[in-house]
């Protein structure tokens, strides 16, 4: 991943973490490592852990962030969040994606159970 690709997601992470705190969600880590690849935000919301993919794109005029995530992808997040689960006791989940378009006004799309 070139070094843009990774300022940039960390950017949209970033942008993605303060969304979350500003509606009421509890950020509980980021960057989360499994066997299985990396959860973007882990977060919580009543008793609910969220599972967040993040997906940020500078501009696009041709597709959305969310149309990033292909089928591998959705295998690796499913994965990633069965294994946090079990590792941590967690008996209520879902994956979220929060979709990030652009940089100056980001526009935010946040999918609940998108997975």
């Amino acid at each position: 991943m070139s070094k843009h690709n990774q300022q940039v997601g960390k950017w949209g992470e970033d942008t993605a973490q303060h969304w979350l705190s500003e509606h009421g969600y509890e950020i509980l880590g980021r960057n989360i490592r499994t066997p299985y690849g990396e959860i973007d935000i882990v977060a919580k919301q009543n008793d609910i852990t969220i599972f967040v993919e993040v997906k940020t794109l500078t501009s696009s005029k041709k597709f959305f962030p969310e149309q990033q995530i292909t089928n591998r992808k959705r295998e690796h997040m499913i994965n990633c969040a069965e294994h946090y689960a079990s590792e941590n006791n967690i008996n209520y989940w879902r994956i979220d994606v929060i979709a990030i378009e652009g940089m100056q006004n980001p526009q935010i799309t946040h999918f609940e159970n998108a997975i």
